[in-house]
């Protein structure tokens, strides 16, 4: 899922070197947060208008994380 996530975001930002991701373990109700940090800069382009891109990433990472019976967050730092 983690690699996943990279390869959507790095088409996304033109430095591609400050994209990383930082996994949080599952909480109490079995939700795995991943932290995406990318170039201040580059922070318009995944977020997007009105947030589009950025629902549109959580969205496409819900439906994979559904394939390995996880649940997933996806925050934007």
């Amino acid at each position: 899922m983690k690699e996943l996530l990279i390869a959507m975001v790095e088409e996304l930002v033109n430095d591609k070197d400050a994209v990383q991701v930082t996994v949080d373990e599952p909480d109490g109700e079995g939700v795995t947060v991943y932290h995406l940090h990318v170039a201040q800069e580059d922070m318009g382009r995944v977020i997007g208008k009105q947030g589009r891109i950025a629902r549109a990433i959580r969205t496409i990472m819900r439906a994979g994380a559904v394939r390995y019976n996880q649940k997933i967050a996806v925050e934007i730092d």
